[in-house]
């Protein structure tokens, strides 16, 4: 069984997937940057991609699209912080934080969230492991080569299966030997972030490899670059390769957590995968 512990719900994601809708309160992000900044229209986008099937929506405040100036702690908390609020006093929604600061994630789960999503694998703010552990919360360890800033200027590896594999796993060790529960933590290759168009193929053929990690993986690719330089599509057209790449690893059984902006179709393809799959 693969289990996922986040505070009180024990998640079995042996069979089932779950589909994290991205709910972006930032002005800059890189796919919907500024549409779902103000409060109302953030809280309306989370209720329609709950009501389109989303098992848990992903609030993040600061662009970590490549390039992407940081963000002050005060804003961030000032842009998530309403959101999960109003998301936990409306809704009985799983709520996943999309964060790197400590205090970030102290506020977010005081409010109900669920989950840590570290694209820094909680490296950036060690701290960051106070809060996860104290609400016992899921957390995401995302990998990583450099900073947002800097992750796409030359991007560089001997064998990249191997080397983010074992990042990961050091990582896992880290959190675990910090006191975070092992079967909380879930795994995230990081596609799109200090990879070149070769590492992500790469790692999309060989995800299986993470198996051996024995963690939920969180795959993360909508609407991303590499899927642009295949079917030479713009950003928002880009919903038919992005669900392709999800249904490729849900067949092959290699990612549980499927993150996307576009919500109703991968909940359908999801939902095919698994009923044949389970007839």
């Amino acid at each position: 069984m693969l289990i996922w512990k986040c505070r009180d719900l024990n998640l079995d994601l042996t069979q089932h997937a779950l589909v994290m809708g991205i709910l972006n309160v930032t002005p800059d992000s890189f796919s919907d940057g500024g549409q779902f900044a103000l409060l109302d229209s953030a809280l309306h986008q989370a209720e329609q991609m709950l009501a389109e099937g989303a098992n848990l929506l992903d609030v993040g405040g600061e662009s970590t699209r490549p390039g992407a100036e940081p963000v002050c702690v005060e804003e961030e908390l000032r842009r998530v912080v309403p959101v999960v609020r109003e998301l936990t006093r409306r809704t009985k929604a799983m709520i996943s934080v999309d964060t790197t600061k400590e205090s970030v994630a102290r506020a977010t789960l005081a409010e109900g969230a669920h989950i840590i999503n570290d694209i820094s694998a909680c490296r950036f703010e060690p701290a960051i492991l106070d809060p996860i552990r104290e609400y016992r919360a899921g957390v995401i360890l995302m990998h990583m080569q450099g900073t947002p800033q800097t992750m796409q200027l030359n991007p560089s590896y001997s064998d990249v299966v191997t080397e983010v594999r074992n990042f990961l796993q050091e990582r896992i060790q880290f959190l675990v030997e910090a006191g975070i529960a092992a079967d909380s933590i879930a795994i995230d290759p990081g596609i799109g972030f200090g990879k070149t168009h070769e590492h992500n193929m790469i790692l999309l053929k060989e995800l299986r490899e993470f198996q051996k990690l024995r963690k939920p993986l969180c795959l993360g690719v909508s609407r991303k670059g590499f899927i642009g330089q295949i079917t030479g599509k713009p950003r928002n057209d880009r919903v038919a390769g992005s669900v392709a790449v999800a249904c490729d690893a849900l067949t092959r059984q290699s990612a549980q957590i499927i993150r996307v902006h576009d919500v109703a179709p991968t909940v359908d393809a999801v939902r095919m995968i698994e009923a044949i799959r389970l007839s």
